[in-house]
């Protein structure tokens, strides 16, 4: 007796009942005993969460699951025996007692195995998932939508043991968590506990692969008359479908925990080496951009970092000339450098400073209003002016005539532009041409206050 169980001591010998020399090849396999698994969880895929899932969901009493746990963390289980419908192990007990203990699942039907292996090789995704030793979330989803569940659920874990417990004991709960660490290695152990052994598995697959090939043609096109989910199928996976990633939430391991944020961007390596490089390659230019891509990789993580970051828009892409003048306004390059991009910005030097200055106050935002007249729809054109007239008080507002999206005053030497995103941006103008002078503002006469420019 060990541990409030009573039964039949395991003497050592044969299992009892069971040949193994009579299993067909390939439809048994032992494992050897595992050693203790101090400081790590016993599942570490999600297909061996959803094991130790079937069985914490079954089990009444939770202080044998934890005794269990305790006896497989502690590495008295044996080597483990699987075949079609049983798992078998001995345990050993707190007082080194011996007991054979057995948890049947109960094996799949014909028909469930050629329903399963006939939508698997409907799915590319399926058959590289298994040959990688994976049992991707839309595998198992697949198969539960053809009736057939791969995953045992409440109850389907069903114990014996000669310690006569009538539930799930220590002995059982043990081999259980056991498993669950071989299925992290392997899924065919669940599929050969399912009744197919790997090999198999694998050559009746290979089979229908072949006969499919044969009758349709190995990439023929999915034929629109049949209709959208057989074209999906003949089409292969192309990725996994949302409803799939939600049903299985509660046995998908959780998301690691975000990185931490590096103080500072990493430094570029020196390209300033004793080799000269090839024609056409210019090692300063290279370390810059280098320089540059730490930089604004290490932004992006703080952005990602950030809360509410989920929210926000995406960012649009950069045209090739946006990108030359971000360049010139961010890194800063060398004046040999600086002439080249000046020419892939496919700009004059004097309107590159007026958009490299458009930039740094606000982006792609600021470079559009830089370059882009356009006119206000009536609506649009309403509210701007609202905010005109209600941005000063009486008396105070300054002289302005509009010309499209842009409100300059009287003197010329002061102009708002209105962007499309209804923010004002502030302008003035040196040397015959408007450029940036400030950062854009909801309100009017805060974009010219923020320039330090007078309203006069």
């Amino acid at each position: 007796m060990s541990d409030g169980h009573e039964g039949d001591r395991y003497d050592g010998g044969e299992y009892e009942g069971e040949d193994s020399d009579n299993a067909a090849p390939g439809q048994e396999r032992t494992f050897a005993a595992l050693p203790p698994a101090r400081g790590r969880d016993f599942a570490q895929s999600w297909w061996g969460r959803a094991w130790l899932k079937a069985l914490e969901d079954t089990a009444l009493d939770g202080q044998q699951l934890k005794k269990g746990r305790r006896f497989a963390r502690e590495g008295r289980v044996g080597a483990v025996s699987v075949r079609p419908g049983r798992i078998t192990a001995v345990v050993r007990d707190g007082d080194s007692s011996a007991y054979r203990s057995d948890v049947l699942l109960q094996e799949l039907s014909e028909a469930d195995w050629e329903r399963l292996l006939g939508m698997a090789v409907e799915r590319a995704g399926h058959i590289a998932a298994l040959l990688d030793r994976e049992m991707p979330p839309h595998l198992v989803e697949d198969a539960a939508a053809a009736g057939v569940e791969l995953l045992p659920g409440i109850g389907d874990l069903d114990p014996e043991c000669t310690c006569d417990a009538w539930d799930h004991c220590p002995h059982t709960a043990a081999l259980c968590y056991q498993v669950a660490r071989l299925l992290d290695q392997d899924p065919f152990v669940l599929l050969l506990i399912r009744g197919r052994g790997e090999r198999r598995l694998l050559d009746e697959l290979h089979v229908r692969i072949a006969a499919r090939a044969e009758g349709h043609g190995a990439c023929a096109p999915a034929d629109p008359a049949d209709g959208p989910a057989a074209a999906q199928a003949k089409a292969g996976d192309r990725g996994v479908r949302a409803d799939e990633v939600f049903a299985a939430r509660d046995i998908l391991p959780p998301l690691p925990a975000p990185p931490p944020l590096p103080a500072e961007p990493g430094s570029a390596p020196s390209l300033d080496t004793e080799a000269e490089p090839q024609a056409g390659v210019d090692p300063a230019a290279l370390e810059m951009l280098a320089t540059d891509s730490a930089a604004r990789a290490h932004r992006m993580l703080a952005e990602a970092l950030s809360p509410g970051h989920e929210r926000q828009p995406l960012p649009a892409d950069l045209t090739p000339q946006e990108d030359a003048v971000r360049l010139v306004a961010e890194a800063r390059p060398e004046p040999w450098i600086a002439k080249r991009l000046i020419t892939g910005s496919k700009r004059r030097r004097a309107d590159l400073d007026a958009a490299v200055r458009a930039w740094r106050y606000g982006g792609v935002a600021a470079l559009a209003v830089l370059e882009e007249e356009w006119v206000p729809d009536p609506e649009a054109l309403a509210r701007a002016r609202a905010r005109i007239a209600e941005a000063w008080e009486e008396g105070e507002r300054p002289r302005l005539r509009s010309v499209g999206n842009r409100w300059t005053t009287v003197d010329g030497g002061v102009q708002l532009r209105y962007g499309r995103d209804g923010r004002w941006w502030p302008y003035r103008k040196e040397g015959g041409r408007w450029v940036p002078a400030g950062p854009a503002d909801d309100d009017p006469a805060a974009a010219l206050g923020s320039s330090g420019m007078s309203d006069d």
